[in-house]
């Protein structure tokens, strides 16, 4: 396994949660903030965590906040802003809204990294995931060039790089949802 000395956890958590209604990182799942179950999940795994968001009470967390480098331009501009600040090869990045997510698939992409992979994301019942997903540092050139172009789609700037995919397991997709309506919460707390 790569050395966590060499892997960086960015949590993205910039969204508008439009359809949540409410910043989805601060819902409670078991008694904890989806934002603390992403953070737990990544702490084996990496020797920093950081958050991006503008949001200024994530710095309840006691980690490093980071503002989006070009605001309103989506996860794009979320994983540019982490990829830009540090140097670590390897970063695992998560979406502040998958609360189940566990360690079982965090280091199923950590083992798929490879020499000649750019991104590696998890594919659940065919749908790819690029928000649970390993970016290499080398991607932060291409993706500012898109951003500059105007270009907001994360899977088009995705498509643009050398991308592994890591099939989940039928029992192992429910580790996966994004929560993003009050519906998708209230079937995971029953």
């Amino acid at each position: 396994m790569i050395d966590k000395k060499n892997i960086t956890g960015i949590i993205l958590s910039g969204g508008k949660s439009s359809r949540m209604g409410t910043d989805k990182g601060f819902l409670l799942f078991n008694g904890k903030s989806f934002m603390q179950h992403s953070i737990d999940a990544l702490k084996p795994f990496v020797d920093e965590i950081i958050i991006i968001s503008n949001n200024t009470d994530y710095d309840v967390f006691g980690l490093k906040r980071i503002e989006d480098a070009i605001e309103n331009a989506g996860p794009l501009a979320g994983i540019y802003s982490g990829l830009k600040q540090f140097k670590t090869d390897y970063n695992l990045v998560l979406s502040c809204d998958i609360p189940l997510i566990n360690a079982t698939i965090l280091e199923k992409l950590i083992d798929a990294i490879d020499n000649d992979s750019e991104i590696i994301q998890i594919e659940s019942q065919g749908k790819t995931m690029p928000l649970i997903a390993i970016y290499k540092k080398q991607c932060v050139t291409l993706f500012l060039k898109l951003l500059n172009e105007g270009e907001r789609r994360l899977q088009y700037a995705v498509n643009q790089c050398n991308v592994k995919n890591v099939v989940l397991h039928d029992e192992e997709t429910y580790f996966a949802q994004n929560i993003n309506t009050p519906e998708q919460l209230n079937a995971i707390l029953k």
